[in-house]
């Protein structure tokens, strides 16, 4: 069974994504003292502009984090669910491709 080099850089690129995603909303709350949120966008101003990077990048992270930690108690049904899952993947996909780009260019 041989799998084709466009699916291995697909699937390289999603693993990348989320891996990302999680390490810079890590790096993040390590460095601020405060979690990676979608919140950071409504601060105004300089914060929100410079907060857009951060959570672009920590979006699939963000959204699996907030899925995941959802109360029980909320009734989130099964294809809320999937289709939060599936928009982390399909974003850490896009994101993992930008970064994997940038590792090329950078000549790593």
């Amino acid at each position: 069974m041989t799998i084709q080099p466009s699916a291995v850089e697909a699937l390289q690129s999603l693993f990348l994504g989320f891996a990302f995603a999680g390490l810079l909303a890590s790096a993040f709350e390590l460095f601020t003292a405060r979690r990676a949120d979608f919140k950071l966008l409504q601060a105004g101003g300089l914060a929100a502009v410079a907060s857009v990077p951060v959570v672009v990048f920590c979006a699939p992270f963000l959204i699996l984090r907030n899925t995941v930690h959802s109360r029980p108690s909320d009734g989130k049904p099964f294809a809320f669910v999937m289709l939060a899952s599936m928009t982390a993947a399909i974003w850490s996909l896009a994101s993992g491709r930008v970064v994997l780009d940038l590792l090329h260019f950078l000549g790593a």
